[in-house]
């Protein structure tokens, strides 16, 4: 017999549940990410969570830190050693590999969107579970690609309504980098004490991982540092230069920083970060490290080092939890794709039954109706609508019934009106209809997400400090203020009580609460950015 426990059984150290509160974000970000990929020509694929260990200890890197200190590495049942997976990457390569996908018209294009795992050590914003969306073309060594990968994040985060910052630089080539790498490790061991003990090791492991560490003394060390666009061989150079050329067409906002390497084997020439733009974050604690959204570059080496052919690659990943922390804390709201337009009352046996069925009659038609059948009293009821947020709440007593109507209230105006029972599906339809955010569908093949906005109204509005709201009537983010809803017992007429058939009026104030922002994600200020592609 198990013994009984005191302690409360949670979830485990760096895991964390996804509330229903919070889905909307997830859902918001992933039809977005999905519809902007497919604009790209990307299809989607879902590399397995476990993998054999050695396609991350090949492709990412025995020294990074990944395999070194974050690899959820044990031997199965029959004895093989697996992982789960720290990034899409390699994955997602091996799958391109396997699948002879080599042989299809080139670049070959791949989304996915799915759980990362990491052994870190849990703080503000990192976690041992997260998600991200990452993005790789495979089969073109052209620098176009590079730069539609960047040109496609830029306008994803403009939509999501985040200024960022895209910091860049080119890490050359299997013929030009171990010539840098052997003038950075002469100038590293000049002053090798002053570095932290980490990059200390790194000098022989990793040394491009020095360049990025965010131990200020390792900063200070290596301010004179060889920089490595000062060794980039000529293809290489020309690549970078072209790049830069398409991006600055595109009026992209760029930034080159010599110390930008990504920590990871199979990087060459173009490495990027995306950054929320500091500027419009009031509340960032004086001394803190940027907030890094995204970040990739060209992997033209890992298909080779998985044992495939030669074949370039260029991606990015995107961390969800971090772009969903940055919204948050700007204040940006994102449709809820559960949020309902109508809410049914009903008071006495009979009327339950009728509304039974016209809750199934409004559904089949595609109008989001919600109800709270399990309660009884109608205070309760209309409690229960004024938290939802509906539209119209539609009352039906014992009086209705016997008049053969029904009454359908405004929740946002307090205006109701007394309808013929058997019109009101059509009725609400046609209000909905008439309303700037349409949401009734002739059929399935017409009918999108709620996040499925025109992209010619996804103009981003400039950031003000008041809260920012997305208003789904202008597909638009823009200032305006909170919605106030109106009592929702003013000029209510309906049986109060199954008890009380004919008691039509109640004054009685209730208040309400409507929830607050408490709850957002803590900062995701991490230390080292290695979580992306």
């Amino acid at each position: 017999m198990s013994r009984k426990t005191k302690q409360p059984i949670q979830a485990l150290k760096g895991f964390k549940d996804i509330l229903p509160e919070d889905q909307k974000f997830w859902d918001f970000i992933y039809n977005r990410v999905y519809q902007t990929v497919l604009d790209y020509g990307f299809k989607k694929i879902d590399p397995p969570i476990l993998e054999d260990a050695h396609i991350y200890m090949k492709g990412t890197g025995q020294h990074s830190d990944i395999v070194e200190k974050e690899l959820y590495v044990f031997e199965d049942k029959g004895g093989g050693l697996v992982a789960l997976r720290p990034e899409f990457t390699p994955g997602v390569v091996r799958s391109y590999i396997e699948h002879g996908m080599q042989n299809q018209p080139q670049p070959v294009k791949l989304f996915s969107f799915g759980p990362i795992f990491r052994h870190d050590n849990p703080q503000a914003g990192r976690f041992r579970q997260f998600y991200q969306f990452n993005c790789e073309i495979i089969g073109s060594d052209s620098p176009d690609m590079d730069s539609q990968l960047i040109t496609m994040l830029s306008g994803l985060f403009k939509f999501f309504g985040l200024d960022t910052m895209i910091e860049i630089n080119s890490i050359g080539c299997h013929e030009c980098r171990p010539v840098y790498i052997k003038q950075l490790i002469k100038f590293l061991k000049k002053d090798s004490a002053k570095l932290c003990t980490t990059c200390q090791e790194r000098i022989v492991k990793n040394p491009l991982r020095i360049l990025d560490c965010k131990n200020k003394a390792c900063a200070a060390a290596t301010v004179q540092a060889p920089q490595i666009v000062d060794y980039l061989c000529e293809p290489c150079k020309k690549h970078f230069v072209k790049v830069l050329e398409n991006i600055d067409d595109v009026n992209i906002i760029y930034s080159l920083n010599s110390r930008l390497v990504r920590g990871l084997d199979y990087y060459t020439r173009t490495v990027f970060e995306v950054f929320l733009n500091e500027e419009i974050l009031t509340d960032r604690p004086e001394g803190a490290e940027k907030i890094a959204l995204a970040g990739g570059g060209r992997l033209d080496g890992l298909a080779e080092i998985l044992g495939g052919r030669p074949t370039p690659v260029v991606g990015v990943a995107g961390g969800v939890e971090r772009v969903i922390s940055a919204m948050r804390r700007l204040k940006i709201d994102v449709p809820d794709p559960g949020q309902a337009d109508v809410f049914i009352a009903q008071l006495g046996e009979e009327a339950k039954k009728k509304c039974l069925k016209l809750f199934e009659d409004m559904r089949h038609c595609n109008i989001k109706v919600r109800e709270a059948f399990a309660k009884n009293g109608l205070k309760a009821q209309l409690e229960v609508a004024d938290k939802l947020g509906v539209k119209y709440t539609l009352i039906l007593g014992q009086k209705e019934i016997m008049d053969g109507t029904i009454i359908v209230r405004d929740m946002s105006s307090g205006i109701q009106e007394i309808i013929v029972y058997e019109n009101v599906v059509e009725e609400i339809k046609k209000r909905l209809l008439d309303s700037n955010c349409v949401k009734i569908y002739l059929d399935e093949t017409q009918k999108k997400s709620a996040f499925d906005v025109s992209d010619s109204k996804a103009e981003i509005k400039e950031h003000k400090k008041e809260r920012h709201h997305y208003n789904q009537d202008e597909n638009d983010f823009s200032s305006k203020p909170v919605v106030e809803f109106n009592h929702p017992f003013e000029n209510i007429t309906a049986d109060q009580d199954e008890n009380e058939p004919k008691n039509y009026n109640t004054s009685e104030d209730v208040d309400f609460d409507l929830g607050s922002e408490e709850g957002a994600l803590e900062n995701p200020n991490d230390l080292d950015d290695d979580w992306t592609n």
